[in-house]
């Protein structure tokens, strides 16, 4: 990936779902710093206040209102806020999601399967469903879907809901790049892999699994991104003519980053720290 030359996204306006902490905010904050106008949201009013003040006493530029990605007049609603408050989208990143944490799928109550399915493709689709068709009209725009683990179609226990959610995310994506091939239009995909954020802390774990979570420090340790770094990496792919990014899946965790990281698992299992 080549390196992002400064204010590479100076005076666009990004739009990021999700936006108010962890990754979202991540990428808020890096494509910020490289000159564009952000657009924050999530489903709290004082978060989305909170990240917001915080970017403006930095000298950023930002916006934002309050958006559950589940609920399409919502999405709606900060769609029409960004129109309003800078005349266009250049970018948008539907990064929202919500994870089943570690448990079996039996042990997940249907009704929290319908959450995490509502907002994690559901809301997806009805980002791309509501931004597209701006992005016709100004025969130019970017549209960046947060993929995860499952998004290459691999096992994934004990995460069954929120893997399938990331596959379903990775072939839509390229769906709707097939449907929209314009020269000034990219769609594309990105998994960050594992990101040292609260998403992990916060997790719900069952039983079965305790022993299996006591070793998650460690492979957080070998695995898991900086979340600037996957930050800046998703603002870099942002600013990319779309003939480099088109249709794609782009994987954050690979080269000597992820050979090292396999290396401490390894170690790290032979140590017993870490149990399947």
């Amino acid at each position: 990936m080549r390196r992002m030359e400064e204010q590479k996204l100076k005076d666009k306006v990004v739009v990021i779902t999700g936006s108010s902490r962890g990754i979202g905010r991540a990428i808020a904050e890096a494509c910020a710093a490289s000159g564009a106008h952000v657009v924050i949201s999530s489903r709290s009013e004082e978060a989305v206040r909170r990240a917001v003040s915080e970017l403006l006493a930095k000298g950023y530029s930002a916006s934002g209102i309050p958006c559950d990605a589940a609920k399409p007049d919502e999405v709606e609603g900060l769609l029409r806020h960004a129109l309003e408050t800078w005349g266009r989208i250049d970018v948008w990143v539907n990064n929202a999601g919500l994870s089943g944490g570690m448990r079996p799928l039996e042990e997940i109550p249907s009704e929290e399967i319908g959450v995490i399915i509502d907002t994690n493709i559901k809301g997806v689709l009805e980002g791309c469903r509501q931004v597209m068709p701006i992005f016709r009209r100004q025969g130019k725009g970017v549209l960046i879907n947060i993929s995860g683990l499952g998004g290459k179609g691999e096992p994934a226990e004990f995460s069954t809901v929120y893997a399938a959610s990331k596959a379903a995310v990775t072939s839509l994506t390229k769906s709707i790049a097939r449907e929209h091939k314009m020269p000034g239009i990219s769609v594309f995909a990105v998994i960050p892999g594992m990101v040292k954020t609260d998403f992990f802390r916060d997790m719900k774990v069952s039983p079965r699994c305790v022993k299996r979570n006591e070793g998650m420090p460690y492979v957080l340790d070998a695995l898991a991104l900086p979340a600037p770094f996957v930050g800046r990496s998703i603002a870099e792919l942002a600013a990319l003519p779309p003939i480099e990014t088109n249709g794609k899946l782009f994987n954050l965790l690979r080269g000597m980053r992820l050979t090292k990281g396999i290396l401490k698992l390894i170690r790290y299992r032979r140590q017993g720290k870490i149990k399947d």
